[in-house]
């Protein structure tokens, strides 16, 4: 629960002033939500970065330097995402197409509606009738594969394992966070095919379809990547203490 001190409204209503278009207390429904974001997440990653300097020292660098770097690459993203809005970032832009041809193939392929695509933009036909879909860069995904390569970056340096190794991991875990986006943008597609075409709705899921998949990918990923390094590291020093062992006796006899 949030304490009401008139906050959120000074930083909506300061937005003009940065041109940020469209983002005001009046018209809620036109803001750039990433603007109102973008300020969460600063203040977030200030804290986090203050706790662990006081409870680690110069040492928080190597114990909880993940997170750090997941909350400012967010951060990064959102300012990304606020000042050059849509399509304006035409790098991140590019690969948007091929997504939505991606995806247009599966629901064609899966029967769920009908489904054509033109660039950025999807046209869906299914249970409540037509829907537009336009997307764009941030809801594409792009976003997840930047915050994911920074936190996989800072997570593998203090890995003490073979640089193929590393490598392997980091490209593992591009594909899946590829395949995750590809999924975000089927089930937004699927929403609008097979629950409601209501704008308000559709926006309601659409802010959260993004986050509520990549976490827990990222989590279990990271999760999965230590536990086979742990795994290998403990089979590495039993064959080790067995040679050893091996050794000594050897030398005895």
């Amino acid at each position: 629960m949030a304490l009401d001190f008139g906050l959120h409204d000074y930083i909506l209503n300061a937005a003009p002033a940065f041109n940020v278009v469209g983002c005001e207390v009046a018209n809620p429904q036109g803001c750039i939500h990433s603007w109102e974001w973008l300020w969460d997440f600063i203040i977030i990653t200030i804290f986090v970065i203050s706790a662990a300097v006081i409870l680690f020292g110069k040492k928080w660098i190597r114990i909880v330097i993940a997170g750090p770097v997941f909350l400012g690459g967010s951060a990064i993203i959102l300012s990304l995402d606020t000042f050059f809005p849509f399509d304006t970032l035409g790098p991140l832009q590019y690969f948007v197409p091929y997504l939505v041809e991606a995806n247009v193939w599966v629901i064609n392929a899966l029967e769920l509606g009908i489904a054509t695509g033109r660039d950025n933009i999807m046209f869906l036909k299914g249970d409540y009738g037509p829907f537009v879909l336009q997307v764009f860069w941030p809801s594409a995904g792009v976003h997840s594969i930047i915050i994911y390569s920074l936190v996989m970056m800072a997570f593998l340096l203090k890995m003490n394992i073979p640089r193929n190794r590393k490598a392997m991991y980091f490209g593992l875990g591009i594909i899946g966070t590829i395949i995750i986006n590809l999924i975000r943008i089927f089930s937004l597609s699927v929403f609008a095919l097979k629950v409601s075409t209501n704008p308000v709705e559709f926006e309601e899921y659409h802010s959260i379809a993004g986050e509520i998949m990549f976490l827990p990918w990222l989590f279990i990923f990271l999760l999965v990547v230590t536990a086979i390094e742990t795994k290998r590291m403990k089979g590495k020093r039993s064959v080790s203490s067995k040679i050893t062992c091996y050794i000594t006796l050897t030398f005895y006899i």
